[in-house]
């Protein structure tokens, strides 16, 4: 493998809450950095973030052709982190599912087509988890893949589901294609900027009152520095071409969401109350959202995330640390 300063790497919607993380440590391993963004502002942001740092920056669309001939000239690798992330269920799942499988197949054909074979590909847990074919109550592993025409399956990870499917059916038609897929959990930690997105919005409700109970459920939760630290490593790890890599520092339940918030923030009095199943289910006859929550109430959504730590030589910030580091910087930012 060359030195990172001959490498140069394409990272594919690099304004957002992840993928600024990875621009970070691709630049402070010396890698020559490429990031598509969407628009003026998006760029801006990178910007202000890495002022004359070796960071070019390239404006497109996922779900078109225009640009990404010149944004993938002189590339060795690509990490496509680009994916739409709602903030809400959408009524047309299609709304996610068409940009997410669109985009990654655009990625994957001009990358193929310019001859960049190394494919590092931000996928999550919510491929893995909704295995209807998987006991409730045991804890998913690679060789599960979420169903996405179960009705238990919600837009955001039906759209993960196919994306990644479609990724790697097209490395198995085209073998010389190197891919690895990091799929983390719920994604918490530091934000770079007050420009996160919908990534740490789970947070931001515990910390708004929006959950008044906790739904009895469970997310596999990995800190945001771990995930670009996964995808930066895989680039120098010939072992993980061909894999899998969940990242999941460890589940925690709603319940335990709220009481470590309420204990860490006690001025913003959180509410700390689990909700019965059958007042659930109820909610989930008026609320849409609620409507896929009742579906899944006591399934066990851990995913052993072991492999990761082994194969990129490093240790999980604890899940607690990470949502910590989330609402800390939430309150400072506003």
């Amino acid at each position: 493998m060359p030195n990172n300063t001959d490498l140069t790497v394409l990272v594919t919607g690099a304004s957002g809450f992840i993928a600024k993380h990875i621009v970070r440590e691709l630049l402070e391993q010396g890698y020559s950095v490429r990031g598509t963004v969407r628009s003026d502002k998006r760029a801006g942001e990178l910007e202000a973030l890495f002022p004359d740092a070796n960071l070019e920056i390239v404006r497109l669309d996922l779900m078109a052709d225009n640009g990404w001939d010149d944004a993938v000239a002189g590339v060795d690798v690509m990490l496509h982190t680009a994916s739409p992330i709602p903030s809400t269920e959408p009524k047309d799942p299609q709304e996610l599912i068409r940009p997410a499988v669109d985009g990654t197949l655009r990625a994957m054909r001009v990358a193929q087509s310019a001859g960049v074979t190394r494919v590092v590909l931000t996928s999550s847990c919510a491929a893995i988890y909704k295995d209807p074919s998987k006991p409730v109550g045991a804890v998913s592993t690679t060789d599960n893949w979420t169903d996405p025409d179960a009705d238990l399956v919600g837009a955001y990870e039906a759209s993960k589901t196919l994306a990644e499917k479609a990724a790697w059916d097209f490395v198995a038609d085209h073998p010389e294609m190197q891919l690895t897929t990091i799929n983390p959990g719920v994604v918490f930690g530091p934000a770079m900027d007050p420009n996160y997105g919908t990534s740490l919005q789970i947070v931001a409700d515990f910390l708004d009152k929006k959950f008044p109970m906790c739904p009895d459920m469970n997310v596999p939760v990995v800190d945001v520095r771990d995930v670009a630290h996964m995808h930066v490593a895989a680039i120098s790890t010939p072992e993980s071409i061909g894999n899998r890599y969940p990242g999941n520092a460890g589940a925690m339940t709603f319940l335990e969401v709220a009481k470590t918030l309420s204990a860490a923030h006690p001025e913003r009095k959180i509410p700390v109350r689990s909700a019965p199943a059958w007042l659930v289910k109820i909610m989930g006859r008026v609320v849409p959202l609620m409507k896929l929550v009742a579906k899944n109430i006591g399934r066990n959504s851990d995913v052993d995330g072991s492999a990761a730590e082994t194969t990129f030589d490093f240790t999980y910030i604890p899940a607690k640390d990470a949502l910590l580091a989330s609402s800390n910087d939430i309150l400072e930012h506003r």
